[in-house]
């Protein structure tokens, strides 16, 4: 229960992060980093794998790009559903998508979660 709860606030944090950093996205508080990381979270566990099985067809021929696409519409649908969470554009849904799989992997080599 732990890490999971350390694995959210890591998230909200790198959310807050790419808020930041990536013009069109904002995060307007911590409060809406934090739903956003438990959306994002929940998306990616029940709604993610569905949408691979579905795009593997054109994930195999863009030899696994297009998940960066199915990322891009995880961010952009957590945002519509977190208020003071936005997401303005698929192009910054992608940018923050990428950005965010970066962060994530650094703070996964760092820190081993």
């Amino acid at each position: 229960m732990i890490q999971f709860a350390l694995h959210i606030v890591v998230t909200a944090a790198l959310l807050s992060v790419v808020g930041y950093m990536v013009a069109g996205i904002d995060v307007e508080d911590g409060t809406a980093a934090v739903i956003g990381a438990l959306v994002l979270g929940l998306a990616n566990a029940f709604i993610r794998p569905l949408l691979i099985v579905l795009t593997l067809p054109i994930t195999f021929l863009t030899l696994g790009l297009f998940v960066w696409v199915v990322n891009a519409f995880m961010l952009k649908l957590t945002a519509a559903l977190v208020p003071g969470f936005k997401v303005e554009g698929f192009r910054a849904a992608l940018a923050g998508s990428v950005l965010l799989g970066i962060l994530n992997f650094a703070v996964s080599a760092l820190f081993g979660f």
